[in-house]
């Protein structure tokens, strides 16, 4: 079993006339809006939090058609972040990603284009071949690649999502819900140079060139609602207008998913309705930032005395407006059974926001350098001064 040493911190929080909102309060307040009555499923969060503000229907199967490309851009994020491929580099068009119907840049077999511009290519216009061929690239195949999708989701805690391709295009056992939507949105949205690409509404591919392709975002609120910074949107004949849209305001940031919209117009209205509903209505509180150092580990065979624990992501609690708030906890729980080395970036525990002893939010606590084992100098070093101060 493992040994967790906790430390709580006690934040008094003095804002005025403002309540914290847990993910599971308001809900019979939410079944009385009517903020997506257009839509099959929705849903409404706070980013750092995933404190739900809104849902319909949020666990209710669903095919998510292009939406399913942004648990792909995961794991091209990922990927970038891991330097296991990078914006420059070439990537060689095979025949089967080029083969790739629907939305499409049009890549043909053999073209090479690089990762930046394949990724335009699969947040602005929705790509298809472009999916396919960083999808390729990463996993060798695009196979490989779909099992990395449910490997992921899986990680991510996701019950009701399966994926069968990269893309979203029609398949038989490819399902998600708006719930778990949100949830691979908030974790794609950890990287932060993704709405870079996601919030262009228009561009060129191949510019001054015979092949010169012009990318639209396919999210038109993008261009029409203030705020409003990507995310994807999907459609099929079975998925019917779908779109996950995320938004920033001042220090909030929100995710709205509609699923099943009959008309791109009923969908856009619906996902327009909740980011009006969260900005009319709430408000966030940063308690940390992400990376942010938070304590500190001291291992006695390590090579450093002491390494910074940070916050894996932002930290940050959804206040409800016109309400009074009370104390928060911060419990900090860092894991004792951990063995050398570590590397940077390794999880070591867990960040958890209480209030009146319920659990709000939970964010990992990671290494801010890596942990290696010390060498023989430093370890007789330690073993002397530890002989010294025991002698006195």
């Amino acid at each position: 079993m493992k040994k967790i040493v906790t430390l709580t911190l006690v934040l008094m929080l003095t804002f005025l006339s403002m309540q914290t909102v847990s993910a599971n309060e308001n809900k019979q307040e939410d079944q009385d809006l009517s903020l997506a009555d257009s839509a099959s499923s929705a849903i409404l969060i706070e980013r750092d939090s995933g404190a739900i503000m809104y849902e319909k229907n949020a666990h209710e199967q669903l095919p998510p058609a292009s939406m399913t490309k942004m648990m792909t851009l995961l794991l091209i994020m990922e990927a970038l972040d891991e330097e296991k491929i990078t914006l420059d580099e070439k990537v060689r068009v095979s025949e089967h990603a080029a083969s790739m119907g629907g939305s499409q840049i049009f890549l043909e077999e053999g073209e090479e284009m690089s990762v930046n511009d394949l990724l335009k290519g699969v947040a602005i216009a929705s790509g298809n071949d472009a999916s396919v061929a960083l999808a390729e690239r990463i996993a060798g195949t695009e196979e490989a690649f779909v099992q990395k999708m449910n490997d992921k989701a899986k990680a991510l805690g996701l019950e009701n999502t399966n994926f069968q391709n990269p893309t979203g295009l029609p398949a038989k056992n490819h399902y998600s819900t708006a719930y778990d939507m949100s949830v691979i949105a908030k974790e794609l949205l950890k990287y932060g140079k993704i709405t870079n690409y996601t919030s262009v509404y228009e561009d060129y591919l191949r510019k001054g060139t015979e092949d010169e392709f012009w990318l639209v975002n396919t999210n038109k609120l993008v261009k029409f609602y203030d705020g409003v910074d990507g995310l994807k949107t999907g459609y099929t004949s079975e998925a019917k207008y779908c779109l996950t849209a995320t938004a920033k305001k001042d220090d909030m940031r929100v995710i709205a998913v509609a699923m099943g919209a009959q008309t791109p117009k009923e969908r856009n209205k619906a996902v327009t309705n909740m980011l009006d509903y969260a900005f009319s209505q709430y408000k966030t509180a940063s308690i940390y930032k992400k990376n942010q150092p938070v304590t500190q580990i001291a291992m006695i065979k390590a090579d450093k005395d002491k390494v910074n624990v940070v916050t894996g992501d932002a930290v940050s609690i959804l206040l409800k407006k016109g309400q009074d708030s009370s104390g928060i906890e911060t419990t900090i729980k860092i894991d004792q059974d951990m063995d050398l080395p570590l590397e940077k970036g390794a999880k070591v525990g867990m960040l958890q926001v209480k209030q009146n002893g319920k659990v709000m939010t939970e964010t990992p606590l990671l290494l801010e350098a890596s942990l290696n084992k010390a060498n023989v100098w430093k370890l007789f070093k330690y073993s002397m001064k530890e002989m010294v101060k025991n002698a006195n």
